[in-house]
């Protein structure tokens, strides 16, 4: 994302953010409410004054989430309500088509679901809680924490991996054992198969 953003110092209802995304990894949303939970208490209101989201402003004057929607489903869970925001764009004068067209050009949206097919920005859930599961983005994410590939601030790059997993990784194996799905996703993150995705890590040779 931008590092240019411009904060909204008055909190935002985190169910009244639109999604720019179709599905989340549960087991990673679940991560964050554990380590939301073990700061709260003493640290909660420092996390989120540093931890603001970053929104466009679409049509209709409605903020579309472009990132951290694992962490605004994990304080949603956790029964935070509101969240503060920091704006990436202001096309709150585009039409409804016009501003899905930016929005894709911009790569802000990726409205793929979870069988990696491309689906209509309309059918886009429209809030965080309708979000559904991808156990392919909760693959990618615990590759990405183990160092299977570096953390970069392209936009849904995480999405781009989990594609990468979802045509090599069995879905049956990911169900019955998570860990081995790790294991094997490792080896295949430093293939030179995966050499084109960001963050790649594998040896160039």
């Amino acid at each position: 994302m931008p590092n240019n953003l411009e904060p909204h110092l008055s909190p935002v209802e985190i169910l009244s953010l639109r999604p720019t995304q179709m599905t989340v990894g549960l087991r990673e949303v679940e991560t964050k409410r554990r380590q939301w939970a073990a700061i709260q208490a003493e640290k909660g209101a420092d996390f989120l004054g540093h931890h603001m989201v970053p929104v466009v402003v679409g049509y209709k004057q409605r903020l579309y989430l472009v990132d951290h929607h694992h962490l605004a489903l994990a304080l949603h869970n956790e029964g935070v309500k509101h969240v503060l925001t920091s704006i990436v764009a202001d096309l709150s004068h585009l039409g409804r088509q016009e501003f899905w067209s930016v929005m894709d050009h911009r790569s802000l949206v990726y409205p793929f679901d979870a069988d990696g097919v491309r689906r209509p920005t309309d059918d886009l859930p429209k809030q965080i809680v309708d979000l559904e599961d991808d156990p392919f983005r909760s693959l990618a994410g615990a590759v990405r924490d183990a160092g299977g590939f570096a953390k970069i601030e392209a936009p849904f790059s995480e999405f781009l991996w989990a594609d990468f997993l979802r045509r090599r990784v069995d879905r049956k194996e990911l169900r019955h054992s998570f860990e081995d799905a790790v294991a094997e996703a490792m080896e295949l993150a430093r293939s030179r198969d995966a050499r084109h995705l960001p963050g790649w890590c594998g040896a160039d040779r």
